[in-house]
């Protein structure tokens, strides 16, 4: 039961350092898309004052279903995707990538960053219609930190040593050692504030109920085919950057899986549905000369695509080697044939755009720019040559163009004498395969082209720091330079820890940084829907949508 105490303090100013997003996957015939028709996708005409009106249901189709609602039993786009709209959190991200008071009005760190206190904003309720307070918050951090049942996530929360609730409207982390890390992922969905009566759902939570605070409550999931939200009449908004401050305007929210990415646009052409995700790249010019449709690409996904390298053997244990396949790509020319025009970014940093840290001007002069030539040279000193070719694999992941890119990257490496062999499988094989690679000592040295995507830099702690995501390169030195960047408070200096650490990691050619896309997130609507956003780090936002 919550314990009620007495009033909270207040304190005078924000500190809010600056921070700077994860991880990141049947056809269904137009004739079944004729057959899923919404409850309604049309309103009556605007009002006198020119806006569209309230009310409406809106279809929004994705390529796949979500896989829990429980935010501590997934690490999907598609499944946090949804629980975003369910719940919310303390700390909120603007437009910049900054941090933003939300379900917390003010927050306050110890001098020592072993200490964060966050005073709640007064008269939150959850979908329940029971006061949201302090004591949700600790519910809902001991539960991520459960030893019998972890988050999948737990390692973000940092060192909390306690959660303690001073009273209804102030609650106290304690860590163990200082972690600077905290605050931005207090933002993230994955800190999701659940209210502690999810308790009493005796299994069902994530599944057949999902109570929060956020804009939208949970009406029923049919697995494998749609999810059905309904507003927040209650909802009030602190730090989403949206304009509406109050419950969203539509009445119905319906997120419908259609796997196939015709049928989806499909869908969208005929209004059967009026958002999807993922349109067929192909096909993007279809949607840009459509006067019925309009398009969004995401943009500060918080994503990196980056090659890594099996550093267990010849020849990537030799930094020449990493660095002659740095020199040799051309990576602008490769997002030009693969995705044209405003679908990726040319990424020259470990942490990807919009994120705590990144210098795009910084890290190109510890990066690699293409120069075939130095590559050969390179290559000509680690003994190799025209007729002796250096023979490695390329491994990639399925999905979007990214199979063009790197034949497009085969081709490139040829011409400086690297005999690069591709294999392309789905993530979840790569992963496997990578971490497999690096602790063999044997076999064709393998390269893979890599994507992650986080909110803080510390993912290259995640990413890097011994023993690392997946058994490669390691040193102490490395270990040293990302240890800091997670115990370091002061936002200057944290700055600092980080760019040391990314120059380290492209001196060596350790991380090779290639692009950060909108190509993964292209969404696409019908013109009459107003008001549609993708926040940073791909966060579609429905507060201030009206159907016309």
């Amino acid at each position: 039961m919550k314990a009620r105490t007495s009033p909270s303090p207040r304190w005078s100013a924000l500190i809010a350092p600056r921070p700077g997003q994860v991880l990141g996957g049947a056809a269904l015939a137009l004739t079944l898309l004729a057959s899923c028709t919404p409850e309604t996708t049309t309103t009556p005409d605007p009002d006198a004052t020119g806006e569209a009106p309230e009310g409406g249901t809106l279809v929004w189709a994705r390529y796949g279903d979500a896989d829990s609602l429980d935010p501590h039993r997934t690490t999907t786009t598609l499944s946090w995707q949804i629980f975003d709209q369910l719940y919310d959190t303390l700390l909120a991200f603007d437009d910049d990538g900054d941090i933003v008071p939300n379900l917390a009005q003010e927050w306050e760190m110890s001098e020592d960053g072993q200490s964060v206190t966050f005073l709640l904003n007064e008269g939150i309720t959850c979908h329940d219609g029971t006061p949201f307070d302090a004591n949700d918050v600790k519910y809902t951090a001991d539960r991520a930190l459960d030893d019998s049942n972890p988050s999948v996530t737990a390692g973000a929360w940092g060192p909390i040593s306690e959660v303690n609730v001073v009273d209804d409207l102030t609650v106290e982390f304690n860590f163990e050692q200082p972690f600077g890390a905290f605050l931005s992922f207090m933002a993230d969905p994955f800190a999701s504030m659940i209210c502690e009566s999810n308790e009493e759902a005796e299994g069902q939570f994530g599944v057949s109920t999902a109570i929060g605070t956020g804009p939208w409550m949970l009406v029923n999931w049919a697995r494998g085919d749609e999810i059905v939200l309904e507003r927040n009449p209650d909802y009030q908004n602190f730090g989403r950057p949206v304009e509406n401050s109050g419950a969203p305007y539509l009445d119905r929210l319906v997120v419908r899986q259609i796997p196939e990415a015709q049928a989806r646009l499909g869908g969208l052409q005929t209004g059967e549905v009026q958002l999807i995700v993922n349109p067929p790249l192909d096909d993007l010019d279809v949607v840009r000369d459509d006067d019925t449709l309009d398009l969004h690409v995401a943009e500060n996904t918080g994503q990196n695509f980056f090659f890594e390298f099996t550093i267990s053997r010849p020849p990537f244990d030799d930094i020449r080697a990493r660095q002659a396949v740095a020199y040799a790509v051309d990576v602008d020319a490769a997002i030009q044939v693969s995705f044209g025009e405003d679908l990726v970014q040319r990424e020259r940093c470990p942490i990807s755009r919009g994120v705590f840290g990144n210098d795009q001007d910084f890290c190109a002069d510890h990066g690699y720019d293409h120069d075939p030539e130095q590559a050969m040279e390179l290559l000509e000193e680690l003994g190799y040559g025209p007729d002796n070719p250096m023979q490695v694999i390329l491994m990639t992941s399925t999905g979007d163009n990214r199979e063009n890119m790197v034949q497009v990257f085969q081709s490139q490496l040829a011409e400086v004498g690297i005999d690069a062999s591709i294999e392309t499988m789905d993530i979840g094989s790569l992963n496997a395969r990578v971490k497999q690679e690096n602790e063999r000592t044997t076999g064709t040295s393998t390269f893979d082209m890599m994507d992650w995507a986080w909110f803080d830099p510390d993912i290259l702690h995640q990413l890097w720091h011994s023993p690392g995501a997946y058994s490669g390169y390691q040193s102490e030195e490395l270990d040293e330079l990302l240890q800091a960047t997670r115990t370091t408070i002061d936002t200057d200096e944290r700055r600092e820890a980080v760019e040391e650490a990314m120059a380290y990691l492209l001196d060596n050619a350790v991380h090779v940084p290639l692009y950060t896309p909108g190509s993964l997130w292209v969404y696409a609507t019908r013109t009459e829907v107003e008001g549609y956003k993708v926040g940073p780090f791909n966060r579609p936002l429905f507060n201030d949508v009206r159907l016309q």
